[in-house]
């Protein structure tokens, strides 16, 4: 199916190194797919396989439906769009967006057809006789997803495209490259070590460790169903708590400390666990309780629409995002710890 992308136990070696371990994926047409993990899992050599830039040691890799696995970059219908953006200093934002299109032997008429329609599609209309160094780094951005985009590809690759933008850039920019996406109906393959930023545009994102998939799924699911305690700590915060599980089933009971507690969550298995707890299910109260873990906060900083405390407990040290209220807790304080049973998340190591 055109756009599609489908590995079939897919290795690369590198002499002595394996770079990824066998590796079957499928990525559906028209889908944003992220490949997220720390330096080193894998995901980058994963989309340089795609590209053609990188041959595969073992496996098969198919686009559309075609076999590429021994075809060169050349002649795959991908497009790439790089980290450092790639533009050519001396040439202007036109003649970078029809760069690609004149390399095939297109008129030129219809590359600078081609070359502005790129540029309208990205919101640069008018911004064609420019140089790269007349832009922003945002609007550079840009001008590299045009010239990726006019290739018409069956599959746009992304290598950390906001890596070299300013925090707040990035949010503005990884909307417009979702928008474009979605808008053009593109299959892409997103590669990023930041977790926000993978939620933020996936459709699905595949999360990397040790050059193998660790987990697979919408954002939501990893984050409310993480299958292991790298993932819980990986796709958003997370407290991670080191429990017992001593009765399993559809009700778990665990031992918390010394506190017995009975959480409304499957377990198949008992002995150790680690409990999940988000810093923003975590409520703190001034009164003591049967089922609240004591605290003292150590760290209280005010950010506007939340109040953020690290809390020292016998448990360890435990991440907490709250409301502002009127009556704030201050660093010092004695609190006692509750949380909604219903949001706890039991996972190994």
């Amino acid at each position: 199916m055109k756009g599609s992308v489908r590995f079939e136990n897919v290795t690369k070696r590198f002499g002595d190194v394996v770079a990824l371990k066998p590796l079957s994926l499928d990525i559906t047409p028209g889908t944003l797919v992220t490949l997220l993990g720390p330096s080193g899992c894998g995901k980058t050599t994963t989309l340089r396989l795609i590209a053609g830039l990188e041959s595969a040691s073992e496996g098969r890799i198919l686009i559309g439906g075609q076999d590429v696995t021994h075809l060169s970059a050349t002649y795959r219908a991908v497009s790439m769009v790089f980290q450092s953006y790639a533009l050519f200093p001396h040439m202007s934002v036109l003649e970078n967006v029809g760069y690609g299109l004149r390399v095939k032997g297109m008129p030129k008429s219809e590359v600078k057809a081609r070359a502005e329609h790129g540029l309208e599609q990205v919101g640069l209309k008018g911004f064609g006789e420019r140089l790269p160094s007349e832009l922003s780094g945002g609007q550079q951005q840009r001008v590299a997803v045009a010239r990726a985009i006019v290739l018409e590809p069956e599959v746009l690759l992304l290598d950390e495209p906001l890596s070299n933008l300013d925090a707040k850039l990035r949010r503005h920019v990884r909307e417009e490259i979702r928008q474009i996406q979605q808008q053009l109906g593109l299959t892409a393959v997103y590669v990023t070590h930041d977790q926000e930023e993978a939620m933020a545009v996936s459709d699905r994102i595949i999360v990397m460790k040790n050059a193998e998939i660790a987990q697979e799924g919408t954002p939501q699911d990893l984050y409310d169903r993480p299958a292991s305690a790298f993932i819980a700590d990986f796709i958003g915060d997370a407290n991670l708590l080191d429990v017992e599980i001593c009765r399993s089933g559809q009700d778990t009971e665990i031992v918390l400390l010394d506190r017995k507690l009975t959480l409304p969550v499957q377990s198949a298995a008992t002995g150790a666990a680690q409990m999940v707890l988000r810093p923003h299910d975590i409520r703190l109260e001034r009164s003591p309780a049967p089922d609240r873990l004591p605290a003292k906060i150590v760290y209280a900083a005010w950010l506007g629409n939340t109040v953020q405390y690290t809390l020292a407990t016998e448990a360890g040290s435990i991440f907490v995002i709250a409301p502002p209220q009127a009556d704030p807790f201050c660093t010092g304080d004695t609190v006692y710890l509750a949380f909604d049973p219903q949001k706890v998340r039991l996972v190994t190591s």
